[in-house]
């Protein structure tokens, strides 16, 4: 056995949705995080500092009392954000950031931004007072192919907000890309990117493996080999303007594997697993503690949580949990395609 004690991790991009399945997936993610930062995307959306807090309400009534876990919030923007709420909720501490979607781009994100000139006084606002912008950066042209709209979405939109607003702090959230690494590694300091565990540990031979695999399909969608390996180099480099931000998106069973599937994996469960696997499998377990636990929070201008987290390896592979329960229906926990011998200390 080999055992290891990192900082306490951040996970800076989570779904927690609502109602029941919010109360069953917050666990999930206060078990093994310290903080995270929470996206806007309902229905409706998140679009106030109050709506914001009343949704942390409802999180907080979901975190076990044995766990110390402080849910970070985010505005929905769009083309009618009142720009004197989102600066006194931010002033205020009711969000931490707003979140840019470009309007049909994923996941309940049709109230989203069309026309990205629109926003800019209130992008303006933002990079004035200090409050990071979260982008889901890919185009929604409908003649942009699929694998093609990160690409896109960086040679046009956030080129354009960068060139504009240099000193707006922007976070690129899960990226997938060779042309996403070196887009953030080239930018100035104020630009970083999350990447998430599944682009980490899948291409998109993944979705397609056996047939249709709905539990693979996620939006960014997985792509080519030569970019997993991308992401790959740049978040077990010790590189600090890459870090975790899971993504984790829970949708029932019944509306992944039906005939138009919901876009999100479900991952929070074992993500520290996963990852702790990954780093090792490239030479690469001293760097852990940075992408999961200290660039984030330098990114955000935070301190490193106090408290430590051990992850034993286990002599044969771990056995992960098939499903979450809610009530009489299922979530379907991420696994990888390979061995995972890692396991949390709790």
């Amino acid at each position: 056995m080999k055992e290891i004690e990192i900082i306490k991790p951040d996970d800076w991009h989570v779904h927690f949705r609502d109602n029941e399945i919010l109360k069953a997936v917050v666990p999930e993610t206060s078990r093994h995080f310290a903080r995270a930062i929470v996206m806007p995307n309902l229905m409706p959306p998140i679009l106030t500092g109050n709506d914001a807090n009343e949704y942390k309400k409802k999180i907080n009534k979901a975190i076990p009392n044995k766990d110390n876990f402080n849910p970070f919030m985010t505005i929905y923007l769009t083309e009618n954000t009142d720009k004197n709420d989102l600066k006194q909720s931010y002033l205020n501490n009711l969000v931490f950031a707003a979140k840019l979607y470009p309007a049909g781009a994923t996941t309940n994100s049709d109230s989203g931004v069309q026309n990205v000139s629109k926003i800019m006084p209130i992008l303006e606002t933002m990079a004035k007072i200090g409050m990071p912008l979260l982008i889901h950066g890919e185009s929604t042209d409908r003649n942009v192919d699929i694998f093609d709209r990160e690409k896109i979405f960086l040679e046009t939109t956030l080129g354009f907000i960068y060139k504009e607003l240099p000193n707006l702090k922007i976070t690129l959230e899960h990226i997938t890309t060779q042309e996403a690494t070196l887009f953030v590694k080239n930018a100035n300091k104020n630009i970083a990117a999350s990447i998430t565990p599944h682009h980490l540990a899948l291409n998109r031979n993944a979705i397609f493996h056996n047939g249709i695999n709905p539990h693979h399909y996620c939006l960014p969608i997985l792509k080519r080999e030569h970019h997993r390996k991308a992401l790959i180099e740049v978040a077990t480099s010790g590189n600090p303007k890459f870090f975790l931000g899971t993504d984790t998106a829970p949708h029932l069973q019944h509306d992944k594997e039906n005939a138009c599937g919901c876009a999100g994996i479900f991952n929070s469960t074992y993500t520290i697993s996963i990852l702790s696997q990954i780093f090792e499998n490239y030479d690469a377990l001293e760097n852990l503690e940075n992408f999961v636990s200290i660039n984030g929070a330098k990114h955000y201008k935070l301190e490193t949580n106090k408290t430590k987290i051990k992850i034993i390896k286990k002599t044969n592979p771990i056995k992960f949990k098939k499903y979450l329960k809610i009530g009489t229906e299922k979530l379907v926990i991420f696994y990888p395609n390979f061995e995972i011998f890692w396991e949390v200390k709790l």
